[in-house]
C-alpha cells in the first residue's frame, strides 16, 4: 500500500535506484531544482539532503531568492521508495501560472499502478492543513496521465498558459 512519508534516510538505497531509473528525465516534487543531487551514494550527503528537505517546510529556514516554503514527501510502498511529491505553500507568479501548489512523479518502473493518483489525494489533507483550500496543480499540455490524475482527484481545469494546463481542487472538503 502507498504512504507518504516525511524524507527518511531508511529509503537511502531505493532512492538512489529510483534516481537511476529517473535517468535525465523530470523529477517533479523532487527539489532538485534547489538541491545538488549528485554523490547520493554516500550516505552522509543523503542524510544532509533528507535534513534539508524537511527543513524546507519551515518558513525560518533560508531559501534561495523566488523559492517558497515547501513540504516535501516520498511516495512509499513496503520498504521502497516510490515517487516525489511537494506541496509549496504559496505561490509566485511562476507557481501560478506553471508550477502549482503540488508537484510529483512516480520513479519510470512504477508508472501506471495509480501511485500518483493515491498520493495526491492523501496530500490534499496536508495542503489544506497549511491552509491550502484551493490546490492548483498543473500539468504538461500533452501529459494525459498526469491530466488523469489530477482530473480524478477533482481537478477542474481552469485554462492552460505556456504549455501547462491549470486545474484547481477544493483540498478543503478532501
Amino acid at each position: 500500500m502507498l504512504r507518504l512519508i516525511a524524507p527518511d534516510i531508511r529509503f537511502h538505497t531505493s532512492f538512489v535506484e529510483a534516481l537511476g531509473e529517473f535517468g535525465e528525465s523530470s523529477r517533479d516534487g523532487s527539489g532538485d531544482y534547489a538541491f545538488d543531487f549528485t554523490g547520493l551514494d554516500d550516505p552522509d550527503r543523503f542524510g544532509a539532503l533528507v535534513d534539508a528537505l524537511r527543513a524546507e517546510a519551515l518558513p525560518e529556514t533560508t531559501r534561495q531568492e523566488g523559492l517558497v516554503p515547501c513540504t516535501y514527501l516520498w511516495m512509499t510502498e513496503d520498504d521502497r521508495f516510490v515517487g516525489f511529491l511537494a506541496i509549496r505553500h504559496e505561490l509566485t507568479d511562476f507557481l501560478l501560472n506553471q508550477g502549482g501548489h503540488i508537484g510529483y512523479s512516480v520513479r519510470p518502473g512504477d508508472r501506471r499502478r495509480g501511485h500518483a493518483t493515491s498520493a495526491l489525494h492523501e496530500s490534499l489533507p496536508t495542503a489544506a492543513g497549511l491552509g491550502i483550500d484551493r490546490v492548483l496543480v498543473t500539468c504538461d499540455e500533452d501529459n494525459a496521465g498526469s491530466r488523469a490524475v489530477i482530473e480524478g482527484n477533482g481537478g477542474l481545469y481552469e485554462d492552460s498558459r505556456f504549455g501547462k494546463r491549470r486545474y484547481w481542487i477544493d483540498a478543503a472538503s478532501a
